[in-house]
C-alpha cells in the first residue's frame, strides 16, 4: 500500500497503464507484453498481470487466452455512447437520492462535498479523483436501488480512467466541485427534478472535458517526444 496515495501497488500500476492508454502513449491494438511493462514501470510481472486483469474489467484492455493482453479498440462513438448511458443513470440516481436519502446520508454527502473543496484548491488530481469516486458512490447508495447502483458502478469502472484523466485539464477540479455543489444543493433540498438536471449536466461536462483533453493531446501527434516503449508510439491518438 502506498501511504501517500492510498492505493495498492497493483492499483497504482493499473492507473499508470490506464493513463498511458487514455492519452495514446499505448496505441489501440498494441500488444501489452508483461515483461516489457514490468521493465518500464520497475516492477515484477505479477503486479503487471494483476493490473492488466483489472483493466480488462474496464474495457481498456482485452485479455485473450494464450495470446496475452492488447489495448482495446475504443472508438469515439463507443466512448460517447458510454457517457450518454452514464449521464442518464447517474442523473436517475441523483433524482432518487433527492427523494430517498436519509438525514444521515444527506449529512455525509454534504460533508464529503465540503472536504473536496480543499482537494480542489490543492490541485491534486489523484486525491480529488479518489474523493470523487466516493462522492458519486454516496449518491448511488442514496438512491436505494440496488439494480441501478450496480449499473452505475459497472459503467463507472469502464469510464473511470477517462474520468480521472480529465482532472488534468486546467481549472477542471474547481469546475467539477462547483458542479457537484449544484447537485448537492438539489439533493439536500429534496428537489428531485433539479438534482436530475444538475447531474445530467455535470456528466455531460465531464464528457466535454475528456473530449477536450484527448483532442488536445491528439493535436500533439507528430511533435518530437520520448519513445513510450514497446507497443507504443510517439505522439497521441485521437479518441
Amino acid at each position: 500500500m502506498d501511504e501517500r496515495s492510498g492505493l495498492t501497488r497493483t492499483e497504482r500500476l493499473a492507473a499508470e497503464i490506464a493513463d498511458a492508454i487514455v492519452t495514446g502513449a499505448l496505441e489501440p491494438g498494441s500488444r501489452l507484453d508483461e515483461q516489457a511493462l514490468a521493465e518500464r514501470y520497475g516492477v515484477s510481472r505479477t503486479p503487471v498481470r494483476e493490473a492488466l486483469r483489472q483493466l480488462g474489467t474496464s474495457g481498456l484492455v482485452e485479455v485473450r487466452p494464450r495470446r496475452g493482453a492488447v489495448v482495446a479498440q475504443v472508438t469515439p462513438e463507443q466512448l460517447a455512447e458510454l457517457f450518454v448511458a452514464m449521464a442518464e443513470i447517474e442523473a436517475t440516481c441523483a433524482r432518487l437520492a433527492a427523494q430517498s436519502m436519509s438525514p444521515l446520508e444527506r449529512r455525509r454527502l454534504d460533508a464529503l462535498h465540503d472536504a473536496m473543496a480543499d482537494l480542489a484548491r490543492g490541485g491534486d488530481p489523484a486525491a480529488y479523483a479518489r474523493a470523487n469516486t466516493a462522492f458519486h458512490g454516496t449518491i448511488y447508495a442514496g438512491a436505494h436501488n440496488a439494480v441501478l447502483s450496480d449499473f452505475a458502478l459497472g459503467l463507472r469502472r469502464r469510464l473511470q480512467p477517462y474520468r480521472e484523466a480529465q482532472f488534468r485539464v486546467s481549472g477542471r477540479l474547481a469546475r467539477s466541485h462547483a458542479e457537484h455543489g449544484v447537485v448537492v444543493a438539489a439533493i439536500l433540498a429534496g428537489q428531485a427534478a433539479e438534482a436530475h438536471a444538475a447531474m445530467l449536466r455535470h456528466v455531460t461536462l465531464v464528457e466535454n472535458s475528456v473530449e477536450g483533453l484527448l483532442g488536445r493531446e491528439a493535436g500533439e501527434e507528430g511533435r518530437p517526444s520520448h519513445d513510450a516503449g514497446p507497443g507504443s508510439r510517439s505522439g497521441m491518438r485521437n479518441a
